[in-house]
Formats: C-alpha cells, sequence, structure tokens
C-alpha cells in the first residue's frame, strides 16, 4: 500500500491509473479502524472498484468546542498494517493544513438545511456542515468512481447521497451494512471510552430500536412507539438525545402513506455518544 500526505502526491498516483481505466472506489475515514471500517472495502469491491483508496483525517472542523477533538483516538501505525491486510492500494493521510490551508478552516462551508439541524444535527451544530465539507473536497481531491460510507452513520449517508445529487458529483455512493459485536453493540471508535459498567448495558440502544420495529411492523402508532422506547431507554440507564422514527428515504417525517421506515436513536453514557438505527416496514 502507497502511502501519501499532499494533493499533489495524491494525484500523481491517481494519473498512474489512468491507463488501466481501473474504476477507483473511496473509503474516507478519520482513523482509530476496526470491522466496521473495513467492511468498506468489501462493499466498494462488491460495486466494482478496481482500485481501493482510504484517506484518515481527523477532520478539525465536524467537531463542537466541548468535543473529543483532542482525545480522539489516533492509531495510525496499527490502522495502515490493517489498510494493508484489508488489500487497500494508497493511503490519503494528509495534515490539517493540507485540508485546510492556510489557517486550518474554510472560509467556504456546505450545509443542507433544515437536515443538518435535526436529529444529531440539534445537537451537534456544526457537525454535519463539517463532514460535508470535508467529503466533498476529498472528493475533489480523490476523484473517485464509487465511495462507501457506513449505515451506522444513517444521517450522514443520507446526506452524502443528498450532497453528492444536488452539486453533481460523479461518484457514486455505496452503503456498507453496519457491524456489531455479538451483543449487537454497533461498532464505533468511540466504544473505548466506555466504561465496564457502562459497556454492560450499551448494547441496549440497538434491543429497544429492534423492539420498536416490531412495533412499527405491528401498525401501532409512530408517536408512541419514540415515546415508549424513549422511556425504555432512561430506565436503562441512558442518557436520550432522540428517538425517532422517519422515512427511510430521505430522513423526513413520515406521512400515513409512507411504509419504508428507519428508526433512530442518539444516546449518551458518561461521556460516551452512542448512535444506531434500524429500517422498518410498516404493513
Amino acid at each position: 500500500m502507497k502511502i501519501v500526505a499532499t494533493v499533489a502526491e495524491l494525484r500523481e498516483a491517481r494519473r498512474a491509473w489512468r491507463g488501466e481505466a481501473a474504476s477507483i472506489g473511496f473509503a474516507p475515514t478519520m482513523g482509530n479502524l476496526h470491522a466496521g471500517h473495513l467492511g468498506l472495502f468489501d462493499v466498494l469491491r462488491r460495486a466494482g472498484a478496481d482500485r481501493l483508496v482510504a484517506s484518515i483525517f481527523v477532520n478539525p472542523i465536524q467537531f463542537g468546542a466541548n468535543e473529543d477533538l483532542a482525545s480522539y483516538p489516533r492509531t495510525f501505525d496499527a490502522d495502515c498494517a490493517q489498510l494493508t491486510a484489508a488489500g487497500a492500494d494508497l493511503l490519503f493521510a494528509p495534515a490539517v493544513g493540507e485540508i485546510y490551508p492556510p489557517g486550518g478552516a474554510p472560509e467556504a462551508r456546505i450545509d443542507m438545511v433544515p437536515l443538518s439541524s435535526e436529529l444529531c444535527g440539534a445537537f451537534r451544530p456544526v457537525h454535519f456542515p463539517g463532514v460535508l465539507t470535508v467529503v466533498a473536497k476529498l472528493f475533489h481531491m480523490v476523484g473517485p468512481d464509487i465511495a462507501a460510507f457506513g449505515e451506522k452513520d444513517y444521517q450522514q449517508l443520507v446526506m452524502i447521497r443528498r450532497m453528492v445529487e444536488s452539486l453533481n458529483f460523479p461518484v457514486r455512493v455505496v452503503a456498507a451494512p453496519t457491524m456489531r459485536d455479538a451483543d449487537g453493540l454497533a461498532l464505533s471508535s468511540r466504544n473505548r471510552y466506555l466504561t465496564p459498567p457502562q459497556r454492560a448495558i450499551a448494547a441496549g440502544l440497538h434491543r429497544a430500536l429492534v423492539a420498536a420495529c416490531l412495533g412499527i411492523g405491528r401498525g401501532r402508532p409512530l408517536a408512541e412507539i419514540e415515546a415508549e422506547t424513549e422511556a425504555r431507554l432512561r430506565r436503562e440507564g441512558f442518557e436520550v438525545d432522540y428517538v425517532a422514527v422517519r422515512a427511510a428515504h430521505d430522513l423526513s417525517r413520515p406521512g400515513e402513506a409512507e411504509r419504508e421506515l428507519v428508526v433512530l436513536g442518539a444516546v449518551r453514557l458518561g461521556q460516551t455518544r452512542l448512535i444506531d438505527n434500524e429500517r422498518a416496514m410498516r404493513p
């Protein structure tokens, strides 16, 4: 696997592939890789990617003032070993100044209202403009044909797809299914923040969302399901940011005729914020 740190090096590597007419698959990450990240490459291969590019960049503009930018786990050597084993061809690992010259923050940002201020955006107001901006910049730098994102970050996935459509990026976005521990907890780099007692109850989020989906399948009112799921999570020891049932395709509030739904939840255990979602079908 070749490792590059500058856009010039990245583009030189891409030029070397042009004669091969290769399809480029791209998996942007913030590092501290786990099986969920590595699953992105399987999805890219199935989607037809011939060459696999990853990026590792802890994006400062998607972190709020009191969030974990400074403490976000950085495990570069271990990440490189995992990417090599996964068959990545190229890793782009830039410094902040390479992405946001010269002062470490962009003069222009991409936003998508109102969705960027709903659900997780209501609790992390700078997050999605920061994500969309860095993804757009990475798309311009890498020039992928296909890009993969995980379904665990469902709101992010929906917003990136809408950005690609709105701004006519020549990129096909594919989704990787959520990878879970044996008890159902969705894999996340932030799971390492959990204390042993917190970890013992963390999978309750997934169980509660699965139960909510069963209620939707039985035709129960959505507002009741949201309220009951939130109450259940609070009883189990979670601090709840939100539980919401939305239309699966665009995260709008579902009308009576909307059948394909998603149940989303965001909770906190101490200083650790967990998100998850489950798809549901109305009868």
